[in-house]
This record gives structure tokens, C-alpha cells and sequence, in this order.
């Protein structure tokens, strides 16, 4: 097979032509495999992003000729209390008006979810993706299945409360190339878990080749580019190229809430952050938790030169992260912890996709990164850092909002993610421990009599069960599909409870 002198040409004018310095050893198959990858590479594209990240490869003391500019300690600004809502500073009644609002919204079609669900979990210790993943519920229910109860539960409330029967809330789920095929497998084998087929709708974001700190293209194999995901902000270009615009304008939506997948007390499209956002015209918004302590790694959402955004901890010296409010409080000053859950309108997001999405500057992750080297081996496990991947994340939009507004929940109520395999953070054992101790609390709120003790009796039978897994353990168990939020349980009032606890439709 001869090189197509257009193709060589055109790698030479993106100074990329190393990528052919392999071709006489290739085969027909593999160079089949490399034609592809260069046809399906917009190299400008790529040259122009590493020309716009080259400031973030500088030394900071290496920026500036003329002096020290500002660091982000001294450009950060607090939420201003007026864009700002919260759980704990509502009354009920504003509460109950909120979760009304965003019910009429979903029972009205206007509402979608938007998962995004393309990583592995490679942290995790599994080969397949995260929404797959099962914590070790007594039910052995996956993080997907969890997620698509708690939608068919917030239709069923939606008709109730509204004396319909055609609410739905279409689930949009963006998978990566290596999580695509696998979900979707999951989920025919699944029956969609009772959700309407058609309303599952499964897109891939894109890939971008993977850099050297000079700006060439790796190669994984001598016949193979490496490419890597473009980040959870790869999510507005998706929208526009993989039709969903299109299909979600077709449907009618209106305001999409947009979650990680990790997260194992996510409430997907949550009538109340909805209703919020609805009261106070806002076309974009970012539900967050307080942090636990100042130096918690939780990127925060603050102003920087008027705009909001999203400072990593990283970013932040220890004396920023540990200054308190004014107020007496004796809260942190920048407290909103970023859960990547967020509100958008449609017509903001497809402003977004469509007209500023080039906009959006990558940001570069420095990685270890399998390579063919400079001798024409693959290093399979480099031993220090020898490339740079590009992403953009789904928080840079926040910057283009006209009407940004945070929402703050309780922490024990709505986020625990997944993250890490082992240790005592972010784990299967932590997300199963926070799922079963809020079920406590709504059975005692319903007026259920739980054992003595009941969440210390969870937590020690808990350690036991990581140790012994065939173990009798205390647990609590409420399918999504009979609460979304602590109702509907009623009928446990005066009841006295036993372990284990369960309750599940039949």
C-alpha cells in the first residue's frame, strides 16, 4: 500500500510527519489502522490546542519579565450570598414550592438527565465501566441500576402529584470509546431496568491524541495514535456532532441536570435544585456541599475577575483554603465543594455547543503514558512522566452563564462518590455505608423503630463484612423504586424493624 502524497503532505504541514516513521515495517492491516487514524485526525485542531496550553507548561517563575502577576489566591471572591441558595436555609414551605415547580417540569416532558459516564474504573480495580460497578448492596444493585429506579420512581411521582400518566424523563448517558459498547451491553441485558428502551440514549464524546511536551503526537503502537478522552467538557462538542441537540430540541427539553456517575446518592433530576433553579431564571447553576475541612481535595466555586469558575484545591495555598467568614460563623469563606451536578437550560446549552465551544480552553493532565520511544520500543510502563493528555472540563462553562446560581445540599444526603478500590475514602465500603445510613434516617423520620443503636450496629457490621463478605451483617436496604427522597414510607410508622431490613418492590 503507497502513502497518498496529500497524506504526507499534510502531515508535514502540521510538523506531525513523524507518525509515518514506522511505515515500512507495517504490514497491509496496520497501515490500514494508521491510514484511519491520521484521516481521523483534525490536526489543526490538535496544533492550535497545544499552542493554547503552552502557558500552562511554563514555570511560573517563568512567566513574567515584568514582576509576579496575581495568583489566584488574590483574584478569588466568594459566592456573593445573593446567588446562593441552600437545603438547611429554606423553610419547608419555600421547600414544598420548589419540589412542585420541578415535578410540573417533568411532568409537563421538559425535563432530561445527563450522565456522564465515560470513565473505568481503573482506580477501582475493574476492566469495565463505573456505572456497572457494584458496591455490595444486599440487593447487588450496579450504580446504573440505582440511578434508572430513582428515575422511574420521579415519574411515577410526577403523575401522581399532577394526575397524569405520561411523564418520562428521557436519560441522555455519554460514554467514552472504551465505555461505549460495554454500557450498552449492560443495558439490553438489563431491559434498561423497566425504562422505556427509547428513552435511553447512548452518545460517545470524542478522542484527542495524546502530546510529548513538544507538541508530537504519540504513537501507541507503530501503527496506532495515542488518543485519550477529551474530558467531561468534551460533553458540548458531543452535543452538536453526535445529533443530541437535535434529539433533545425534537423532545422539547427544556433544563437538563447533568451528574457524574460515581456518585451513589445522586438524585437524578431532583425536583427541588430544579424548582430552585426555575424560581430564580437561571440558565446555568451547580449544586455543591460544604467542605469537611479546609484542605479537603475538593476543587471549590468562587469569582475570579467577576466570573465564576471552578479553583482546584491544588490551586489554593493552605492560609486561602483556611479563611473564615466574616460572620462569625466560623465557616470557610470559599465552602461550596464542587459535585460535578449541574443545571442548564437547553438554550444555553446549545449557545454553549454551538457558538462557544472552541472557546473553551483545554487543560492538560502530565501522565505516565505508554509509548513507542525514541528507539522504536513500547514502553509499556515509562517510568517518569512523558506526555501530556488534553480535557476540557463540564464546569469551564460557568463563565459564559448570564445567570448563575449554587445550590447547597446536605453531604450525607446526596454525595458519596466512588472512587478508589480500597483505603477508607471514596470507596465501595463507604458509598454502601452512606446508601444504608440514610435509609436509617428516613425510616426514623417515617417513624419506624429501628434496633438500638442502629448506625453504629451498620458500621461495625459493615468492617465485618469487608473482612468476612459471606458474613451476617446489620443492614438497611429501601429500593429507589418505593422512595426517591425519604417518601412514600408511611406505612413503616410504629413498626419495630429487625435486621437485616429490606424493602423492595415486588
Amino acid at each position: 500500500m503507497d502513502i497518498d502524497p496529500a497524506i504526507v503532505l499534510r502531515l508535514q504541514n502540521a510538523d506531525q510527519s513523524h507518525l509515518l516513521s514506522y511505515w515500512a515495517e507495517l504490514d497491509f492491516e496496520q497501515r490500514g489502522i494508521l491510514l484511519r487514524d491520521i484521516c481521523n485526525t483534525d490536526f489543526d485542531h490538535v496544533n492550535q490546542a497545544y499552542k493554547d496550553i503552552q502557558d500552562q507548561l511554563i514555570k511560573p517563575s517563568d512567566k513574567s519579565e515584568n514582576g509576579p502577576s496575581k495568583t489566584i489566591d488574590e483574584l478569588m471572591e466568594p459566592i456573593p450570598a445573593h446567588s446562593t441558595g441552600s437545603v438547611e436555609n429554606a423553610s419547608k414551605e419555600q421547600l414544598e414550592q420548589y419540589r412542585r415547580e420541578g415535578l410540573q417540569a417533568i411532568a409537563d416532558g421538559s425535563v432530561c438527565v445527563l450522565l456522564l459516564a465515560g470513565g473505568q474504573g481503573t482506580r477501582l480495580g475493574v476492566d469495565y465501566p463505573k456505572g456497572m460497578y457494584n458496591v455490595g448492596l444486599p440487593s447487588q444493585k450496579s450504580l446504573y441500576q440505582l440511578q434508572a429506579e430513582r428515575i422511574r420512581r420521579l415519574e411515577q411521582l410526577a403523575n401522581e402529584e399532577f394526575h397524569m400518566q405520561k411523564a418520562s424523563i428521557p436519560w441522555f448517558i455519554m460514554t467514552s470509546e472504551h465505555t461505549r459498547y460495554l454500557t450498552e451491553d449492560f443495558f439490553l441485558e438489563n431491559h434498561h431496568f423497566g425504562l422505556k428502551p427509547q428513552n435511553v440514549i447512548l452518545f460517545e464524546q470524542h478522542t484527542l491524541p495524546a502530546l510529548d511536551f513538544q507538541g508530537k503526537i504519540l504513537l501507541d503502537q507503530k501503527y496506532k495514535i495515542t488518543k485519550a478522552a477529551d474530558g467531561n467538557g468534551g460533553l458540548y462538542r458531543a452535543l452538536k456532532t453526535r445529533g443530541i441537540l437535535a434529539e433533545m430540541e425534537q423532545r422539547r427539553i427544556k433544563y437538563i441536570h447533568v451528574y457524574c456517575v460515581d456518585n451513589i446518592l445522586v438524585r437524578v433530576a431532583d425536583p427541588i435544585f430544579i424548582g430552585y433553579c426555575l424560581s430564580q431564571q437561571a440558565d446555568c447553576a451547580a449544586k455543591v456541599v460544604k467542605k469537611t475541612f479546609s484542605d479537603e481535595s475538593v476543587g471549590v466555586i468562587c469569582k475570579v475577575q467577576d466570573q465564576y469558575q471552578v479553583v482546584e484545591y491544588s490551586e489554593i495555598s493552605l492560609q486561602t483554603a483556611e479563611k473564615k467568614k466574616s460572620d462569625g460563623s466560623g465557616e470557610l469563606l470559599f465552602n461550596a465543594a464542587n459535585i460535578c451536578n449541574h443545571f442548564f437550560t437547553f438554550d444555553f446549552l446549545k449557545d454553549v455547543s454551538q457558538n462557544h465551544e472552541r472557546d473553551l480552553q483545554y487543560h492538560i493532565a502530565k501522565k505516565k503514558i505508554p509509548s513507542i520511544g525514541d528507539d522504536g520500543k513500547r514502553i509499556d510502563k515509562p517510568l517518569e512522566i512523558n506526555g501530556i493528555k488534553l480535557e476540557k472540563f463540564v464546569f469551564d462553562v460557568f463563565a459564559c452563564a448570564k445567570n448563575f446560581f449554587v445550590w447547597e445540599v446536605r453531604r450525607d444526603e446526596e454525595f458519596s462518590p466512588l472512587k478508589n478500590g480500597s483505603g477508607t475514602k471514596d470507596t465501595p465500603a463507604t458509598c454502601r455505608r452512606d446508601l444504608m445510613l440514610q435509609h436509617v434516617r428516613w425510616l426514623q423520620t417515617a417513624g419506624a423503630f429501628l434496633p438500638a443503636n442502629a448506625a453504629k450496629q451498620i458500621i461495625l457490621a459493615d468492617k465485618l463484612h469487608e473482612q468476612d463478605p459471606n458474613s451476617v451483617t446489620a443492614t438497611v436496604e429501601i429500593s429507589p423504586l418505593i422512595s426517591y427522597a425519604g417518601e412514600n414510607l408511611e406505612f413503616t410508622k410504629g413498626q419495630t424493624l429487625k435486621f437485616p431490613v429490606t424493602f423492595e418492590m415486588k
